[in-house]
């Protein structure tokens, strides 16, 4: 009987393929925030929403280890493209702080909203999040300017229309490892390891380019 993990590496491995010759891959933006080693051969983008529990549970169950393993050693990038799923108003809002937070704490504000989920109520989230703006270093008067701010809000907007419109995902949280969608999704860490590995397979195999082949031969 097949384990999930090799069978999430040939599903990735099967798509690989196609991949090569498709056009308009999701690619990061100077607009998304990113993390890791940005000259690292492989890059992964997850299109996410903070409201989205599915996003809150791979965050803690799959991303945190994923990150540690891969992204903080320079192995991998990593992309976050924003989303706004229901409820698309607190979404914005997590995301409005996350930027007003400054890039060094984007994502630990990111992290800090999934985790409060279990504890949203309705009538109690502007107070969890005004919280969670505090701990990362935005006060009352800037939390409150920062969701006022109308041209960080179309921003927001404008960056999910074009994950939708542009990319074509329509759920939340969908993976791209080099361009190539992953699916299933990983549910564990040795899911992505798998995926990872199966990527990293590829591009070992993959033949010298003509150009390299030129100049070695000139040698």
């Amino acid at each position: 009987m097949p384990t999930r993990r090799f069978l999430v590496a040939a599903a990735l491995v099967a798509s690989l393929g196609a991949a090569d010759a498709a056009q308009g891959a999701p690619a990061a933006t100077p607009a998304d925030m990113t993390l890791g080693n940005p000259n690292a051969p492989i890059e992964v983008i997850e299109y996410a929403s903070l409201s989205c529990p599915h996003c809150a549970h791979f965050n803690e169950t799959v991303f945190v280890p994923f990150r540690a393993k891969w992204v903080d050693t320079g192995k991998v990038r990593f992309t976050l493209k924003e989303m706004l799923t229901a409820s698309p108003t607190v979404a914005m809002a997590g995301f409005l702080i996350a930027r007003c937070a400054g890039a060094d704490r984007y994502f630990k504000v990111v992290d800090d909203v999934y985790r409060s989920q279990p504890r949203w109520e309705e009538g109690q989230i502007k107070a969890i999040l005004k919280q969670i703006a505090a701990d990362n270093g935005v006060d009352e008067p800037h939390f409150d300017a920062c969701l006022r701010d109308t041209a960080a809000i179309d921003a927001v907007n404008e960056r999910a229309r074009r994950a939708s419109e542009q990319d074509g995902v329509e759920s939340t949280p969908t993976l791209f490892i080099n361009g190539v969608s992953l699916d299933p999704l990983p549910l564990t860490p040795a899911d992505m390891d798998a995926a990872i590995a199966a990527v990293s397979k590829r591009m070992a195999k993959k033949p010298a380019s003509r150009k390299s082949a030129a100049v070695k031969g000139a040698r």
